[in-house]
Parts: structure tokens; sequence; C-alpha cells
């Protein structure tokens, strides 16, 4: 599982990185490795992680090149051009199973564990 958020320690980033945190052992059991992306540095993120105690891997894209490939780019209204809040299914043979897009990060873990406990991820 790829999640992509806009920024470290914001109010919705925060509330969507505790959630998964939080249901973690859940996803794993279930099969899935939760990964953060921002283009927040590396320093941000591990003041990040260890403010909140989260578990899983955050990765940077400072040039937002992964952010962009992954169509995770785009208007985000209010706040201009950005990293859209977008979570990525992959599946064992490396494709993609599933886009959850536009993410309402207060609940989102329940949906990513719905799925998983509803589809045979391949």
């Amino acid at each position: 599982m790829l999640y992509f958020y806009p920024k470290d320690n914001t109010p919705g980033c925060t509330i969507e990185a505790n959630e998964f945190n939080k249901n973690l052992s859940k996803i794993e059991e279930l099969g899935a490795r939760v990964v953060g992306v921002s283009k927040d540095s590396i320093e941000s993120h591990g003041k990040f992680r260890d403010k909140y105690g989260l578990s899983f891997l955050l990765l940077s894209d400072p040039t937002s090149e992964m952010i962009k490939a992954y169509g995770a780019y785009g208007n985000r209204g209010i706040f201009g051009m950005g990293t859209l809040r977008n979570t990525y299914i992959i599946g064992n043979a490396g494709k993609i199973v599933k886009i959850f897009d536009k993410v309402n990060p207060r609940g989102h873990a329940k949906e990513v564990i719905d799925f998983l406990e509803n589809e045979k991820v391949k």
C-alpha cells in the first residue's frame, strides 16, 4: 500500500498517518505494508515519525517525480497545485489493483482494511 500525502505535521496528514499506525498490525495481517510518500525531506519525515511514533516507512520525493508518475499531483483547490491525498494498493505482481483518490484522512485506514478483507489482492 502506497499512500501519498501533502505535508508532514499538518492536521489531515497527521490524522491519516496516526490511523494507519493504529491499524498497522491489522493491515499487515492482511498482507499489506504501509508506505507513505510526500515531498518533505528525510529529516522532516524523521521528526514526524518520532513525534507520533509511526512504525511504517516514509519516503521523500522532493522533486515530485514519483508523486507525478502515480498521478498523485494536481489541483488542490485553495491550496493550489501539489500532492493529492491518494492511496494505491499494489498487488504482489507489482500492478495497481485499487486507487483511492481524494481521500478523507479520517476513516481512510478502515476503507483500506475493508478493501483488503474483501478483495483477493494478487
